[in-house]
């Protein structure tokens, strides 16, 4: 018999006709932790603030493994469209994509030199994209590497970044009490949605945000 069960200290126990109950030990993380599912939601990706990301088994509750290699709290966990690779960003200011088989590092995205509060992964796969502490929204290629764009506009952390449905847009939100709009290919700012004066959130209120399906190709 087999039993998944969180133990710290060693133990054993029998059942009722006598055979040993094996334990199997599930290390989780040591500190606060998020997670996201998988894009066919059998998976789920956690970060923590232990520095490291982990993979599970939605069905089950089993560790499949531990992802290491930051050097601080891992603040934003994202999968790629097809379930292959995950992103993580840290406030030790990278942006890391690894293989969701193996758990191999594959690449620390150039560029950041604060901390990271948010990643996202282009619907189809290409690019991926970054909040940072210092405001910007930093843009790369999958296949390349290369830096794409460093979208800057916010006074304050950028919190938040999400591709829309169709990987043309990508939307941001900071401390600045503004989401602001962005042409994904070319960087340019499209608009930005800020709170009227009379309905302006607080000081220090930050917004996130996700993008619904634009119906409409139309820009104004």
């Amino acid at each position: 018999m087999q039993v998944l069960a969180c133990l710290s200290f060693a133990t054993a126990a029998f059942a009722e006709d006598g055979a040993p109950i094996e334990f199997v030990r599930q290390v989780g993380h040591a500190s606060g932790m998020f997670g996201v599912f998988s894009p066919d939601g059998t998976r789920v990706l956690s970060g923590s603030d232990d520095t490291t990301l982990k993979l599970w088994d939605a069905g089950t509750g089993q560790l499949i493994r531990t992802f290491r290699g930051h050097s601080g709290n891992v603040t934003s966990v994202a999968f790629s469209p097809d379930g292959e690779r995950v992103l993580s960003g840290s406030d030790d200011a990278t942006v890391k994509l690894w293989n969701a088989r193996t758990g191999a590092l594959l690449h620390t995205f150039p560029g950041n030199t604060y901390l990271i509060n948010s990643v996202a992964y282009s619907p189809d796969g290409t690019c991926v994209a970054s909040a940072a502490g210092d405001g910007a929204v930093n843009v790369w290629d999958i296949a390349t590497g290369a830096q794409l764009h460093v979208l800057r506009g916010h006074v304050g952390q950028a919190r938040s970044v999400t591709f829309s449905a169709d990987g043309a847009d990508l939307l941001s939100g900071a401390d600045d009490n503004t989401l602001k709009l962005w042409d994904a290919a070319t960087g340019q700012l499209l608009r930005t949605f800020q709170p009227p004066q009379e309905g302006r959130l607080r000081y220090g209120t930050t917004l996130r945000c996700h993008l619904c399906r634009r119906d409409t190709p139309t820009r104004r």
